[in-house]
This record gives C-alpha cells, structure tokens and sequence, in this order.
C-alpha cells in the first residue's frame, strides 16, 4: 500500500469473526505528495515557534523538493526479479551504500536550487547554492557518494544538506516505485526495508485498521515500515524503554529512551493531531532533541537535512 492510499484488505489473525487485522508491513511513499505535505505542515508549526524563521527556510527546500518530484523524469524503476533476490539475500532493493545513482538524482538537484530564491537566502547559503550549481557531474557524484557513505567532512556541511535533499526526492521517486507486496522487512527491524537507511521518526496511528501500531518512516526513501512498540529500534531492547516529552507541552512528539544502549528515538501520535507529520514534526521538535541528550542519550540517528544526531 502506499501512503495516504485505501486501507490494505490485509489478512485475519486467529478467528475471522472476531480478530484483527495484521498491520501492512512496508508502505511505499508516494511521492507526488510526500514533500508538499511536509512543507504545508512545516508552516503551520512555524506559527508563533521559536525557530519559526528557520522552519519556514525548510518548508521553503521543501516546496523545491516537491517541484523537483513531480517535474524530472523518474529513475527507471527497479525490476521485479532484482526485488526478490534482494528479499531472498535479506538486504533492501535499494541499499543506500551501495547503490549507484542514475543521473535523475542530478537532474533533480537542478531543479531543487533552481527552484529556491537566492534572494531570500543568506548570502553565505546563496553562495552555496551558486557552487552546486557550478559543479560538475563527477564533482556531484562524489559529494553523493560521500553523503550516502556517511563520510561528510565538516567543510562540505552545507553543500552535503542541499545534495541529502536531492537524493531524498531520488530515493523517494525510486522506492514509490517499486513492487510493494515484494518488499520483506529486514532482520535488522530498525532498518528500512527499501533502502536500508535509518528513520527520522516514528509515526503511532490513530486511524485505519490497525490503528496503535507504530510505522517508522525513512529519513532517505520516505518509506515507512511497520516496527513493534515499546522496543528499542536501535538495539531490540526493551527492559529500559521509557517515553520522555517536554514538561508543560502537547505530548504530540515524545522522546523515547533505551537504558540499555542510552540511545532514543522520537514518536509521534496520531491521536494528539492527526496532521503529524514524521519529517517536519522531527525537524520543529529540536528542544527535545536537546532534552534528551543533556539526560545522557544519544539520538538513534540523525536527520539526513541536519547531519547532527
């Protein structure tokens, strides 16, 4: 299924008359919403936000990812024979480390600074964004590489954000693409199943026909992925799982610890508001982020648009 699609016929557990329905394991992203849905909520939490001049810039790279989305040709989908050895090897389709990009993700990036309005932007960034549009393929190829190796030097930070956006657009396009019902959850359960990258978030639903089961959703591919509650996703423990939150806020996004590894994850429920969304509800929360950390835990990953974590 994909997301923001007709709920999955799904199958019966135990007793047809009397049972419930097995959460869809993976749901492919759809990419012709996935990043305007971002950027419409990132305005709206930006409403009276402390950072609210900072969310606003990152609504602003989001319409520019939704642009580039929804107007380049797709990278040629993945075949269905190439999905089942991977699901057979029990490794993604489309692992991050060792995929090699088609040019799309180029031609993606050209759209996304096209699309940004050098005007608006800090002298420093608009001359970053001049840079990547300079830069030659084999130049673009190495920072993606780079990125996607997690071998970013602190000198190509700002570059290395703009490239992490135009290879989430190429993931995305890519993974909306493939044979969902070919897709197997990986042994490592914290991983995702398409591209084998780490989530931003994740997202407890309210709605559906399994409503309270938790989803992560890929900080690459956009994917989400059906993940047991109350254990860790870094380590599978969960003996020391407890769920933190901001004292005196709306309990929308809580930070959720292990004391076993010290690290934590966020998660975000969909009965508080139903217009959660994991990317920028990740990216607004970062006092959490804060929190957490001056409390000994180290963030599970980080996000691709941060490079902290």
């Amino acid at each position: 299924m994909r997301q923001g699609g007709a709920p999955p016929e799904g199958k019966w557990l135990g007793n047809a008359t009397g049972g419930v329905k097995a959460p869809q394991p993976v749901l492919l992203p759809d990419a012709r919403v996935r990043f305007a849905a971002t950027a419409s909520r990132l305005e709206a939490l930006a409403q009276d936000h402390a950072m609210a001049e900072w969310l606003r810039f990152m609504a602003h790279i989001s319409r520019a990812q939704h642009i580039a989305a929804t107007s380049i040709v797709p990278p040629p989908a993945l075949d269905a024979a190439s999905v089942d050895v991977a699901a057979a090897e029990r490794r993604p389709p489309l692992a991050a480390d060792s995929h090699d990009c088609h040019q799309a993700w180029r031609e993606g990036l050209t759209v996304l600074l096209a699309s940004l309005d050098r005007g608006s932007l800090p002298e420093r960034l608009a001359a970053v964004v001049e840079g990547l549009h300079d830069s030659d393929a084999d130049a673009l190829d190495t920072l993606a590489r780079d990125f996607l190796h997690g071998a970013v030097g602190s000198a190509e930070a700002a570059k290395v954000v703009l490239i992490a956006a135009a290879l989430q657009v190429y993931f995305t396009l890519l993974a909306s693409r493939l044979p969902a019902e070919r897709v197997r959850l990986l042994p490592e359960r914290g991983l995702c199943p398409c591209c084998g990258s780490t989530s931003v978030a994740g997202v407890i639903t309210a709605t559906g026909d399994t409503p309270g089961t938790r989803y992560l959703y890929c900080g690459l591919c956009s994917t989400a992925w059906n993940h047991v509650r109350a254990v860790c996703i870094t380590c599978g423990g969960s003996g020391k799982v407890q769920l933190k939150a901001i004292e005196g806020g709306t309990d929308v996004v809580r930070a959720e610890t292990c004391g076993d590894c010290e690290t934590y994850s966020k998660v975000l429920y969909q009965a508080k508001d139903t217009r959660v969304d994991p990317f920028a509800d990740d990216l607004a929360t970062l006092g959490l982020d804060m929190l957490v950390s001056e409390a000994g835990f180290a963030r599970h990953a980080p996000n691709p648009l941060l490079l902290v974590g």
